[in-house]
């Protein structure tokens, strides 16, 4: 995820939780009385000048109006005054606790003031991603060969989804790949779901083509098609026909001109002349948003029968059509794409490599399992309707016999992922799974670092800023120098004023999971010595080992998940980062989420439900070429 989106993301989702709970009762005068004054007492020193610590420059911003110029900025700023981050650790003493609320109350109310746009946002023409290319081609012609698998890799954006339709270029390599694989899945197929009707019987060979043709393009193009499409079309079944190819050939010549067109390769939506600004979407338009929200994958004649009598918008059917898509197997391309990026244990293979020596056990089979046991419990999750609270904590995952030998657990034998109950907490939740553990290891060692940042990032959506350039690098094994533990040794690194503020946020996170070691296997002792899984978050919770971490983080740190969570599955449905005018949006999830405890499919329908979701800017579509 680029540092761009990750900022944006963060803008969203603060200024969301702004508009939801509003700001604090400001005591004073505002910015003139409450932040002036503490920047000039606490902060000028170091982020003003000419050069100013970290490139941020407080001293810039005199005003209300300046400081609503940059909410990336003070909604960092609001950050570091809530967790106490600034001034760093060991340096002078910073403001007070009642100096830090009044400060960040003003600085949330002023930048509450600008939430409330009603902009559905930008409308992208989106290109299929390679998964959604090999679903749809599944879904349309029934060919599991995965042909997008030999396509250029998709890019990656709006919040770390692939599905951004900001960066899925179209390179010439991909035209020629598409031209092939057309070739090749038209070869592939069972002649029966594209040849809808032969010629005989009173019909002519053109009568029947133009039927199989409109048939087709029009499941290819998930819309209703005009006689001029299908006219085009027909122009290329007669030049086969003339050179003397049968009428079969001749169809699937047209045919390869649907599966190279625009129409199937985007999702296209059309401007409306009838209404000004935004406007809502057609239904078959909502019906492409739904399934490549939930299947990643083409809407199926459910949908399409739906869209076609204009049903699919009315709230209770829209509803109703949630459920019966999370009940389909189909589904769980949702849980393969957005938890496999969302938590980066899709590319656990890519972004893990521990030492095959000190590992051997990890196979790829075993690589295999610990996907699969992400995927499994966030679709359970979805799928039964189960609180989404439960990520972060809770006695039971997903096991099949290889991953609960790993886990020391008796009792499951097969190669099938089965639900498992757990004996205690400390293994339960994303937490506690193994490919999360591995991916934020180093080869030969844990890290506390990587660990907690990744649970800064991913799960609570505050992410840290970048280290700074000629930090000494750590060792990479675990082992006991100079009398000092790693974990002594990472203290004393912590020690350096440039390093200080951010390991106080990051470290306490990682030290709570170090009873897990590189390949998530538990452990009590490192190197002949105690493990110290003790940790003290910035904002003063203390803990010992991860089921104390994780109470704390549903205790304490649970509107900061769910507020991430919420912006990140916006931004995979909306294939787009979240902005400042999506704030609305994540109020109005956020609010109908706690409305139904916290529930997976209700986190799904409260985004379909969604304004952005639902209508688009008029007059303003763009496009990636």
């Amino acid at each position: 995820m680029t540092q761009t989106a990750t900022a944006r993301g963060i803008v969203a989702l603060a200024l969301a939780l702004l508009a939801l709970i509003g700001p604090g009762p400001v005591r004073g005068g505002g910015f003139d009385q409450n932040v002036r004054p503490l920047l000039q007492a606490h902060c000028l020193r170091c982020h003003g000048g000419a050069k100013p610590k970290g490139d941020v420059n407080l001293a810039r911003f005199a005003d209300e109006d300046s400081l609503r110029g940059d909410p990336d900025l003070w909604l960092r700023v609001v950050d570091a005054l809530v967790e106490r981050t600034m001034p760093p650790p060991g340096e002078r003493a910073g403001p007070n606790v009642d100096d830090r609320q009044r400060a960040a109350d003003s600085i949330q109310a002023v930048l509450a003031a600008t939430a409330g746009v009603r902009d559905p946002g930008p409308s992208l023409i989106q290109r299929l991603t390679r998964r959604q290319y090999n679903h749809t081609i599944r879904d349309l012609l029934g060919v599991e060969t995965h042909p997008a698998d030999t396509f250029p890799a998709d890019g990656g954006g709006g919040a770390g989804f692939d599905n951004n339709a900001s960066t899925l270029f179209v390179p010439p390599i991909l035209m020629e790949k598409y031209l092939a694989a057309a070739t090749d899945v038209l070869a592939k197929a069972d002649p029966a779901r594209y040849v809808v009707v032969w010629p005989g019987a009173g019909l002519s060979p053109e009568e029947a083509a133009r039927r199989c043709i409109a048939t087709f393009a029009r499941r290819a193009f998930r819309r209703p098609v005009v006689a001029a499409e299908v006219d085009r079309l027909m122009g290329l079944f007669r030049r086969a026909a003339a050179r003397g190819d049968g009428f079969e050939a001749a169809v699937r010549l047209a045919l390869r001109a649907v599966l190279v067109s625009p129409g199937f390769l985007y999702l296209l939506e059309r401007d409306r002349t009838d209404v000004q600004g935004p406007a809502r979407v057609s239904d078959h338009e909502l019906a492409c948003r739904l399934s490549y929200f939930l299947w990643s994958s083409m809407p199926d004649q459910e949908l399409a029968d739906l869209a076609d009598s204009d049903r699919l918008h009315e709230p209770e059917e829209l509803e109703w059509q949630v459920r019966r898509m999370l009940a389909d197997p189909r589904s769980r391309a949702m849980a393969e794409d957005f938890a496999g990026q969302w938590l980066r244990v899709g590319s656990l293979a890519e972004l893990a490599e521990p030492d095959p020596r000190l590992f051997p056990e990890y196979t790829p089979e075993l690589r295999a399992a610990m996907v699969e046991e992400v995927v499994a419990f966030f679709h359970a999750i979805l799928r039964e309707d189960r609180p989404v609270l439960e990520l972060l904590d809770t006695q039971y995952t997903y096991l099949n016999e290889r991953l609960a030998k790993h886990y020391g657990i008796e009792g499951v034998s097969g190669p099938e992922f089965r639900r498992v109950e757990l004996k205690d907490r400390r293994r339960g939740g994303v937490l506690g799974m193994a490919g999360v553990l591995t991916l934020t290891s180093y080869p030969r060692r844990t890290s506390p670092v990587l660990r907690g940042k990744w649970v800064l990032e991913e799960l609570l959506g505050t992410p840290p800023p970048p280290p700074p350039p000629m930090i000494k690098a750590l060792p990479t094994d675990d082992r006991i120098r100079n009398g000092l533990t790693f974990r002594q040794r990472l203290e004393t690194h912590r020690k350096r004023a440039d390093c200080a503020a951010c390991h106080a946020r990051l470290d306490p996170l990682g030290f709570g999971l170090e009873n897990f070691d590189v390949l998530g296997r538990w452990r009590d002792q490192v190197q002949q010595k105690p493990v110290d899984a003790s940790g003290k978050l910035t904002s003063g919770e203390e803990f010992v080992g991860p089921v104390a971490l994780k109470t704390i983080l549903v205790e304490t740190k649970r509107e900061l998940f769910v507020r991430n969570l919420v912006e990140r599955m916006l931004a995979y449905a909306l294939r787009r980062g979240v902005e400042y005018y999506d704030t609305p949006a994540v109020k109005q999830v956020l609010a109908e989420l706690e409305a139904k405890d916290y529930r997976g499919a209700a986190l799904v329908t409260a985004v379909v439900e969604s304004f952005p979701f639902q209508y688009r800017r008029n007059g303003a579509t763009e496009t990636r070429r």
